[in-house]
Formats: C-alpha cells, sequence, structure tokens
C-alpha cells in the first residue's frame, strides 16, 4: 500500500502541474476573443480561425483541467444530500463511484477515441469552415484528456481505499473540496457560539 500510495503522490503532482498550466489558457482565449472582436468591429476583417481557436482553448482546458479538479475534490456534488452523510459513507460511495462509473467510462472512451484521433491525424483533417484550422489537434484532446483522467481515476481509488483503512490521512477533508469549506465554516460559527455562550459580554469574532 505505501508503494502505491506513493506512486498516487507522482500522479497527483504530474496532474496538478499539467491542470496549472493548462488553465493559462483561459486567458489566451479571452484575449483571442477580444482581439477577434475588437478587429471585427473597428476594421470589419474577420476569420473562421479565430472562432475556431477559442473553441479548442476551452476543449483542452475542459479536458486536460478535469483530472486536477478531480484530484482537489472539486467536482460538483449535491450538497444537500452530501452534508447529511458521515465522512465513511462519502468515502464509501466514492470508491463505488470510482470504480464503476469513472474508470469505465474513462477507459471506453480513451480506448474508442484513440483510433478516432489518428485517423483524423493520418488524413491531416481541416476545417469544414472557410479559413478554418486542422481538426486533429482539437480531437487529439479527446484521447489525452481521457487518459489522464483514468490515471488520475486510479490515483484516487487507491487513495481512497488508503484512506478508509488508515493508511493515508484525507488531505481533502480539511484542505480543500466544498464540503471541506462548508465543515470548517459550521466548525467556526460553533465555536463562535460557545465562546458568546461562555462569555456573554464578549462580542463574536468575524
Amino acid at each position: 500500500m505505501t508503494a502505491l500510495v506513493g506512486a498516487c503522490r507522482l500522479v497527483d503532482a504530474v496532474t496538478a502541474r499539467l491542470g496549472k498550466a493548462i488553465s493559462w489558457l483561459i486567458v489566451l482565449a479571452i484575449l483571442v476573443s477580444a482581439v477577434n472582436a475588437v478587429v471585427r468591429k473597428m476594421f470589419d476583417i474577420s476569420s473562421n480561425s479565430w472562432l475556431e481557436l477559442q473553441w479548442v482553448l476551452f476543449a483542452a482546458v475542459f479536458l486536460l483541467c478535469s483530472p486536477w479538479t478531480l484530484k482537489e475534490d472539486e467536482h460538483i456534488r449535491i450538497d444537500i444530500v452530501n452534508a447529511q452523510l458521515g465522512k465513511r459513507a462519502r468515502d464509501t460511495i466514492d470508491l463505488f463511484g470510482h470504480l464503476t462509473f469513472l474508470l469505465p467510462f474513462s477507459f471506453v472512451m480513451l480506448v474508442t477515441s484513440w483510433p478516432f484521433a489518428l485517423a483524423s491525424y493520418a488524413i491531416e483533417e481541416q476545417s469544414m469552415n472557410a479559413g478554418g484550422l486542422p481538426q486533429w489537434p482539437a480531437k487529439m484532446l479527446i484521447p489525452l484528456g481521457f487518459t489522464v483522467l483514468f490515471i488520475q481515476g486510479l490515483s484516487e481509488l487507491v487513495k481512497r481505499a488508503a484512506i478508509m483503512s488508515g493508511h493515508l490521512e484525507d488531505d481533502n477533508h480539511r484542505a480543500g473540496g466544498h464540503q471541506a469549506a462548508a465543515e470548517a465554516e459550521a466548525e467556526r460559527l460553533l465555536a463562535a457560539e460557545r465562546e458568546r455562550t461562555t462569555h456573554p459580554d464578549t462580542l463574536p469574532s468575524r
């Protein structure tokens, strides 16, 4: 288990570095969109390549930052239900979800999308729009994204099993995630209320 957890730490580090680097493409997408709008309005000049570049940048961020989001436990949950469950129950749901849904779906996607992307690359597929960009780089993002997501999913599965067996502390339980933030805020409010009850003349800190 120690060796597996060590491998998971390496996967997490690579995923985080990749996610942080790719997230800067959001800034680039904003700049491309702004420049395209200004040029189109001021000089009445535009090109489909500018529009398609925005789509490709968004796709890169969505696909290649999803594993980082998974690693940080920041995917959206049904908080009204999740908040009512104990940590053991939440861990069990995560373990079941990774094993039953995330990993099988990611595996199917990466297996089926690699031939799809390679076929596009082989024929150097171009956009059907006039002045558009080559299509194969965008299609290549699909198998790349799901490959990284699958590897990160394996890491999360191993870490969740290690947490439930007592071999690993849950970093996200206190350090991150919407659930952890809500719990930390609840604890702060309870502490302030206890302080106010114990010392009625002292106003709670804000």
